[in-house]
């Protein structure tokens, strides 16, 4: 990891989200969160039987895993988990690699303009339900608001 928690420009650490059946969310989350460049950085309890992965560039900041209760993976209203593109072509990536692999199509890529010229994303529903979303942001179209 180059970045610690001192130099990373994020504020968040990570974020969870609860599976129904962890390999079959293993599998959608392994396609599709390679075409933004991210990977599986930890594994628990070990790498044969996983039954908790955190994705990401270098920083393990997407976790999938059954809830801790152990009540079923449910989603929730009005939250969804957006994932950094580097080009449009992952945005694109991002959308196919998700239907390719079970999940359901909610905003194909492409401009929003209440987002903002700069904007280039998709929507859509992992194997569980959950919202997802891939966004490419043009700095070159970004206004300074300073």
């Amino acid at each position: 990891m180059s970045q610690d928690s001192q130099t990373n420009p994020s504020i968040m650490s990570h974020v969870s989200i609860g599976t129904n059946d962890v390999a079959k969310a293993l599998a959608f989350y392994d396609a599709v969160l390679a075409t933004v460049g991210a990977k599986r950085i930890l594994q628990f309890p070990d790498e044969s039987n996983p039954q908790a992965v955190a994705y990401g560039r270098e920083y393990p900041e997407f976790w999938v895993h059954p809830p801790h209760d152990e009540s079923q993976a449910s989603v929730g209203n009005g939250t969804h988990f957006a994932f950094f593109a580097h080009s449009k072509q992952e945005v694109d990536a991002f959308y196919k690699a998700a239907l390719e692999h079970g999940g359901k199509g909610d905003g194909e890529p492409g401009g929003r303009p209440l987002y903002g010229e700069a904007y280039y994303g998709c929507f859509a529903r992992d194997l569980d339900g959950h919202k997802i979303e891939a966004t490419y942001w043009d700095i070159s179209k970004m206004q300074d608001h300073s």
